[in-house]
């Protein structure tokens, strides 16, 4: 199933970053640490060109630190790319990105140059303006656990010698990618009301069965895993109370408890992709184009 979700405040924000572009000096990407390919736009590689651009891989302390390490290897090798894991949250980490970006324009920002501008752009909830307010010592923009929160660009002066453009969260108007979507839905991405929760939920039960399944059993209490997704989503929900009349396992409200648990990194550090992996066999995300996230 192909996902078709593009607000109309995206369509604009394109046009806008379009007609920044001449005036931009370096990019800032943020990404999902645990699924930089997916969280990746990329409608950015087409409109950089040459200039440089800075991967932050956010929310390390989500992701495995060891597929971390192997995405880091995996966009360094790449021209013109630098990558940066941190959490945007930690002032200390997040103080090496000011320093990597004059390394990479080193004739602007710097005593006595002209400052150095800089675009940072990102897909929804990836923590872009937790990034912003911590670059910047303050509260610039909104933060919440939702898509789409920053909706206009602004222009934030970091006061030492870097201009900052931000840029509302863009997803590409179409992903046609069945497996990175469900990712993405996974992940806090896109909204609840654009796919079918509890598919998506069976996806990554599976996906992480395979990769993680000491996590599941030591998270859920349970003496060994079930043979199929299904029966393990059961099982949970029926651990955590989410029953109907009769005893049966609700499987939604079971679905939506373990997206919950999983983006609030209840079950542990998990990576949801890895360099060079491609997934398949895995459900798609069932949307409602006509009803977009908000």
């Amino acid at each position: 199933m192909i996902i078709d979700w593009y607000p109309g405040h995206m369509k604009k924000a394109r046009a806008q970053i379009v007609e920044m572009l001449p005036l931009i000096d370096l990019f800032i990407e943020v990404l999902d640490a645990r699924l930089p390919a997916s969280s990746a736009n990329p409608l950015l590689e087409k409109l950089r060109g040459d200039k440089p651009c800075i991967k932050v891989l956010n929310k390390t302390d989500l992701a495995d630190p060891t597929v971390t390490g192997g995405w880091v290897d995996y966009f360094d090798k790449q021209q013109g790319v630098r990558a940066l894991p941190l959490d945007a949250t930690d002032r200390r980490n997040v103080g090496l990105l000011p320093k990597l970006c004059r390394r990479l324009v080193p004739n602007r920002g710097g005593k006595g140059q002209k400052p150095l501008r800089v675009m940072i752009i990102g897909i929804p909830n990836v923590g872009k303006s937790t990034l912003i307010n911590t670059l910047a010592g303050k509260k610039i923009t909104r933060v919440g656990d939702k898509p789409a929160i920053t909706t206009c660009p602004q222009q934030i002066d970091l006061r030492n010698g870097i201009l900052l453009s931000d840029t509302p969260g863009l997803l590409w108007p179409v992903l046609e990618d069945p497996n990175g979507a469900c990712r993405l839905a996974a992940s806090g991405a896109i909204g609840d009301n654009a796919f079918d929760t509890t598919e998506v939920s069976l996806a990554t039960v599976a996906y992480i069965c395979g990769k993680y399944p000491a996590l599941l059993l030591k998270r859920y209490k349970l003496p060994e895993l079930p043979e199929t997704p299904t029966a393990i989503l059961q099982e949970i929900g029926r651990r955590r109370g989410c029953l109907i009349s009769g005893g049966e396992v609700d499987l939604h409200r079971a679905a939506e408890l373990f997206l919950r648990e999983l983006r609030g990194g209840k079950l542990g550090r998990i990576s949801l992709e890895r360099p060079g992996e491609i997934l398949t066999g895995r459900p798609s995300v069932e949307t409602t184009p006509d009803e977009p996230a908000v």
